[in-house]
């Protein structure tokens, strides 16, 4: 027999579970209810376990488990694991291109542009610092032969190099960079970025410090973007 009173606390308990979706429960992540947010979990525990294991060494299932979903949603929206992957390099590099290309296509002087530049390009991976683990695996594994890195290559690197080489001539034209050729300073300015990033473990051991920190951020941020000036600009 039921009382008003544990009527009441049904009654209750219904309207916090259906909250304010109009009477229907809210799909959860981990259902195709919520795509969005389901992929974007998946793809950011992707990016984790490939960075530490590789393509070869990472698990679905790991992934599924850190993505809080099971791998029959995992398999629904990535048919398998290299169809996780190449979404995991289009997720890393079409970041980085949305991030910089902006600022290199902006109507800013050659000077200010390029420093606009290297700030987006930082600042992206310093949000991302996995990132650097997967895109060197990836290089190391496969090198330029692999149909994976071609289609990168075609897809990201070239348009940005392609405007970044456009700044420096035009930099070096109106007299306010040093005339250097862009095949040796685009991945020299990538490096600069890059290494910090992927050898953080490794000084965090050495120099009893943490790289990561915000405030250790701040001063290697202003450093590279010091670093670039007196290397470049005249």
């Amino acid at each position: 027999m039921t009382t008003p009173s544990s009527r009441a606390r049904r009654t209750d308990h219904r309207r916090r579970a259906v909250g304010h979706s109009g009477g229907r429960r809210a799909p959860r992540l981990g259902t195709r209810g919520r795509p969005e947010e389901s992929r974007a979990s998946i793809l950011k525990a992707a990016v984790a376990e490939f960075a530490e294991h590789g393509i070869a060494g990472a698990r679905t299932d790991a992934i599924a488990r850190a993505a809080h979903v099971n791998k029959a949603l995992l398999y629904y929206y990535f048919k398998d694991k290299d169809a996780l992957y190449e979404a995991v390099l289009d997720h890393v590099f079409g970041g980085l291109r949305a991030r910089v290309m902006p600022a290199l296509e902006s109507d800013l002087a050659p000077r200010q542009k390029m420093l606009e530049y290297v700030g987006a390009y930082f600042d992206y991976i310093a949000a991302n610092p996995r990132f650097p683990r997967v895109v060197q695996a990836e290089s190391m594994r496969a090198g330029t032969a692999s149909r994976r890195m071609q289609r990168v290559a075609k897809e990201y690197f070239r348009p940005i190099f392609r405007k970044l080489s456009e700044v420096l001539r035009s930099g070096i034209a109106a007299g306010e960079f040093r005339a250097v050729n862009p095949m040796d300073f685009a991945p020299t300015l990538v490096g600069i970025i890059i290494f910090y990033f992927s050898a953080a473990p490794l000084m965090k051991m050495l120099m009893k410090i943490d790289p990561l920190s915000a405030e250790r951020i701040r001063e290697r941020r202003a450093f590279v973007l010091e670093f670039v000036s007196a290397a470049l600009f005249r």
